[in-house]
This record gives C-alpha cells, sequence and structure tokens, in this order.
C-alpha cells in the first residue's frame, strides 16, 4: 500500500489511494486483495515490525479509512485479505517492553526465552547479511530471546495460551471490520520448537491443535474466511498444514517447490521440472487450494533446489552479485529476469494461469514492471506503482527525495512502462493479463479439475489437461525458443471422468481461447504446431455442448 497510490502528495501511498485504483483491479479482472502490513510500525523491515495489531499506521490512514476501502473493494466483486504476522512483534511493541522488565513480569512469557547459552544457530538465520545467531541477550537479565528473523522481531510464544487468545482477538477484530481472510506470515516458524531445552519449556502444544483452533475461530465468524499461508518447507511436510482428511487447517498455501522448479524449468527451457513437481504436489481437500506464483514481494527464494540447479539460475536470471541475496535468492521482477522478451513474459504468465489452484500476482507484474536494484535488499521489488509517464509515474505528485521509495529509470521506468500507455492499446502486456483473467474466471476447471501430464516431444513442452466433470481444457507451452510440432493423444478425455460417470458426449473440436479459432480433430489425435515461447489454451468442445467459447 505504501507504494501503491499516494493521495495527499506525501510521498506515501495510503489507504485513499489505493482505493483510488480499486477500479483498476476490477477492470483487469482481480478478485480478491492481499494487502500487506498497514500498521503501525518501528520501520525496520518493511512493515513487519508491528508494534500494534490493532490500529492503522497514521502514514496510511486509519480505520475509518480501512473500513471504506474494504466496502469500495466488496463493491467490486474484490475482497479483502490482510497480513497477519503473529510470528512476532517489534521489540518496541508493548508486550515486549512488559516483558523486557523481567522474569516476573505476566507478559515475560509471552515471548521465548532460555537461560541457559544457545548453540551456534548461524545456519539457521534467515537474513544472514544481518544476523548470526537466533537467539538475542537481554543484558539485564541475562536471558535470550528468540528471534527467527531481526533481533528487533522478537518470536511471540504461540504454545502460550493467553498469546493465542491475542491472535484471536486480533483476527476478530479485523473480520468485524470486513475482511475476509488472513495471509499469515512464516508460519513454520510460529510453531517451531527451534531448539529450546526441554527443561526450559513452560509450554506443551501441539502446534496442528493450535492452527485448527484459529481456523474454527475464523469459521465461527464467517464460513468463507481464507487462511492462506506461507509454508515454503517440502511437499510431505506442506501437506500437514492443510490438517486432516476433512482440511480443517489452512486454506490456501502458496507452491514454493513449483515456483523454483519453474524457474529453473526457465532457464533450462526444459518443461520437464515443472512436470516433476505437479507430480509431487499433493492431492488436497477439495475445499482447499494451491496458490500458484512466479514472483512475489520477498526476494525470488531459490532454496528448495540443489546447489548447481540454484546456480542455472543464477547464470540464467540474475548473473550479477547484485541481483542476488542471501545466496539463495534474487531481487529481481520477471520481465528483466525474461530479459524483457514479451514472448516469453505471456508465455510464463499463461503457464501460471493454466495451472489447477488459485494465480497470484504481485502488483506491476500486469505491466510489466521491473526492479529497482538501488534500492537496498529484497525490497529492490518493492518501488512505486507506475501509473502515468508523468512526475512520481503518476504514483504522487511529491518531490522525489520524499517518495517512499525511488522509481526505476531506464527501459522499465515509468516513461516507458505505465498503466496510462498499456490501458487502452490492445497489444499491451495489460490487455494480454486481463484476457488471462478473464479466459481463466470462464473455465472453472482450470481451479477445481483433476490435472493430467500428456507426454509429448520435445522436452521443452509441458502439454497438460485438467477436468472438472465434462468440461475440460488442454494447455500447450513451449518453453524453448525453437518452433516445434507436438502430437497428443486425447483419448482419456473422451472417456468417462471416473468409474461413477456416464459416457461423455464425442468430443467435437477444441475452441482456442487465446487465439479464438477452432482446432479440428480427427478421432482423439491432435498435431500442433507452436512457435518459440509459443502457448495455447485448448477448451473441449463436446458435441452438443452450450457453453460459450
Amino acid at each position: 500500500m505504501q507504494t501503491y497510490l499516494d493521495s495527499d502528495a506525501d510521498g506515501q501511498g495510503d489507504m485513499v489511494g489505493m482505493a483510488e485504483r480499486i477500479d483498476h483491479l476490477a477492470d483487469l479482472g482481480i478478485t480478491c486483495l492481499w494487502l500487506m502490513p498497514f500498521f503501525p510500525t518501528a520501520d525496520e523491515d518493511d512493515g513487519y515490525d508491528i508494534t500494534d495489531f490493532q490500529a492503522v499506521d497514521p502514514r496510511l490512514g486509519d480505520l475509518a479509512s480501512f473500513v471504506e476501502l474494504v466496502r469500495t473493494a466488496g463493491s467490486r466483486g474484490i475482497r479483502v485479505i490482510i497480513d497477519l504476522v503473529m510470528n512476532h512483534t517489534s521489540d518496541r511493541h508493548p508486550w515486549f517492553r512488559e516483558a523486557l522488565k523481567g522474569p516476573e513480569n505476566p507478559y515475560r512469557d509471552y515471548y521465548v526465552w532460555r537461560s541457559s547459552t544457545p548453540p551456534d544457530t548461524s545456519a539457521l538465520v534467515v537474513f544472514p547479511d544481518q544476523e548470526d545467531s537466533i537467539w538475542e541477550k537481554d543484558e539485564a537479565s541475562g536471558e535470550y530471546y528468540l528471534h527467527n528473523f531481526y533481533r528487533s522481531q522478537p518470536d511471540l510464544n504461540i504454545a502460550n495460551p493467553r498469546v493465542r487468545e491475542e491472535i484471536e482477538k486480533v483476527m476478530g477484530l479485523w473480520l468485524q471490520l470486513g475482511v475476509s481472510g488472513f495471509r499469515v506470515d512464516a508460519v513454520p516458524f510460529m510453531f517451531a520448537v527451534d531448539g529450546l531445552p526441554a527443561s526450559e519449556r513452560e509450554f506443551v502444544y501441539d502446534p496442528h491443535e493450535a492452527l485448527r483452533h484459529l481456523t474454527a475461530f475464523c469459521g465461527r465468524r464467517d464460513a468463507d474466511v481464507v487462511m492462506l499461508d506461507e509454508v515454503n518447507v517440502p511437499y510431505a511436510e506442506q501437506k500437514t498444514f492443510y490438517g486432516g482428511a476433512d482440511g480443517d487447517e489452512l486454506t490456501m498455501q502458496f507452491d514454493f517447490i513449483g515456483m523454483q522448479a519453474a524457474w529453473l524449468a526457465l532457464a533450462r527451457g526444459d518443461a520437464r521440472p515443472i512436470a516433476t513437481s505437479l507430480r509431487r504436489r499433493p492431492a488436497i481437500d477439495v475445499e482447499n487450494q494451491w496458490v500458484n506464483f512466479l514472483r512475489n514481494h520477498d526476494e525470488l527464494t531459490l532454496d528448495k533446489l540443489t546447489d548447481s540447479e540454484r546456480e542455472e539460475v543464477f547464470a540464467a536470471f540474475g548473473p550479477e552479485e547484485d541481483m542476488q541475496l542471501y545466496g539463495r535468492g534474487l531481487r529481481r521482477r520477471l520481465p528483466t529476469m525474461l530479459h524483457g522478451d514479451q514472448r516469453r513474459i505471456r508465455m510464463a504468465y499463461s503457464l501460471l494461469f493454466s495451472l489447477p489452484g488459485t494465480p497470484a500476482l504481485f502488483y506491476g507484474e500486469e505491466i510489466g514492471m521491473g526492479e529497482n536494484l538501488e534500492i537496498e535488499g529484497r525490497n529492490a521489488v518493492r518501488s512505486p506503482m507506475q501509473w502515468s509517464a508523468g512526475r512520481g509515474g503518476g504514483f504522487s505528485a511529491a518531490a522525489p527525495r520524499r517518495l517512499a521509495r525511488p522509481l526505476p529509470d531506464g527501459p522499465y521506468g515509468p516513461e516507458r512502462v505505465n498503466v496510462s500507455d498499456q490501458r487502452n492499446d490492445p497489444d499491451s502486456l495489460l490487455s494480454f493479463m486481463g484476457n488471462l483473467v478473464r479466459r481463466r474466471r470462464q473455465s472453472p476447471e482450470i481451479g477445481w479439475g483433476a490435472l493430467t501430464l500428456h507426454d509429448v516431444a520435445p522436452d521443452a513442452v509441458l502439454a497438460h489437461s485438467v477436468r472438472w466433470g465434462d468440461w475440460a481444457m488442454l494447455a500447450v507451452h513451449n518453453l524453448g525458443e525453437e518452433p516445434c510440432e507436438v502430437e497428443l493423444d486425447l483419448a482419456a478425455l473422451a472417456e468417462p471422468a471416473d468409474d461413477e460417470s456416464p459416457a461423455p458426449a464425442p468430443l467435437a473440436h477444441l475452441a482456442d481461447l487465446l487465439e479464438g479459432t477452432d482446432v479440428a480433430l480427427e478421432g482423439t489425435s491432435l498435431r500442433l504446431g507452436l512457435e518459440g515461447y509459443g502457448m495455447r489454451w485448448l477448451r473441449v468442445v463436446r458435441e452438443g455442448d452450450r457453453r460459450i467459447a
């Protein structure tokens, strides 16, 4: 929000500005808006070091402007979810200020403390350029407090029932003010024991039971509340955070494994890493969803790749040291990593939107914004939104020195990349992205259907179909720069969806959803030509089908 639109020329984006641009999101077809932290903050971690969970940072607005933003979004069919940062607080939060008064203070156990000297935890730090341990000594008491992130962000003790009650109070407030759910930050860290000696653990609890309790609390307030969570762990562990057979914990999770596989595939021009990750992705309850993404607000983490695979991606998309971060990720946006090649950029987003699950976009992706490497750390991708070629990129009328962050210049600056220029250009990336969103919303089988991966040659091509009952779509993407021809057997799509389903109507033809043409079928065989970085979305049309292609 701080970098979206400044309504009062103070250089800071705000809630009034965000509300003014809701129509841009509605025109694009967005149905859910995720707001990064807008709470009062010590400003040491871009808002994630919170000093009050129940208020709005006065630079961004107040509770009244927040309610108006949620109302405006809702009037356009857009739900709002907010960051729930309950792994830690700022060290300036009143709870921690009280906790520092000594072991007998009632707020002491709101945080995780140890009296014994901690072992070497340098390998566990999230920010190796800033920290060398996840424990920090409180000189007054001689005890150490846990901080998985910066030392200025002490971890909350989620095992403490009083802390969980505080979390419920925070969630209840924002639900009452109209939000539709939460993106829960750093979930695995919230429930880790972190090597605390057993003799120093006052509370014993089941972290998954705690998650189920929070989810149930939300369900009592509103049956439609979403718990979207950041869980960057291997698939087997990740599935446990969805809960049991009923999916009674988290609602949605970002697919970090699939994202990293996609970048490896793009670096190689070989679709097989994506196919492998999709085959390994666990089946989940029908009420749950995987969230597919290619970029988010942090560094582009590649921590689940092997060292050699990570080096391949670095060499292809971030060969300079200044483009890399923490030895595990990249601080660049997708268009610059793909060298501005519109064919490749559009193919990548087409692939993202064609996968089963829910696609997520980071602001500015719809127009092809680039990063600003002059901004330190992972904030390089959090530069102001580029609305026009005018002063301040249309983000703010304030002097450049007063802007929340500097705008990029050169080929990705607002003079060349902005909403205004692309808005009425049918060939722009913005128009292409809007079409992807609309076509996907017209194809519920993509979000809900069962996935089938089709064996094709060459290896650069990923062909997959998604089927929901008799509705099905075939997507074919060429990750290579060379044109090719592929052959596919669609016999499975002519059969019943399962043993209990009746025989479907025969296949008639395929409707190309991106190019607006029909593709004839000879039986169930398909021969398809693809340009370099070409893509096709082919809806399966059956005899008597009344859907509008």
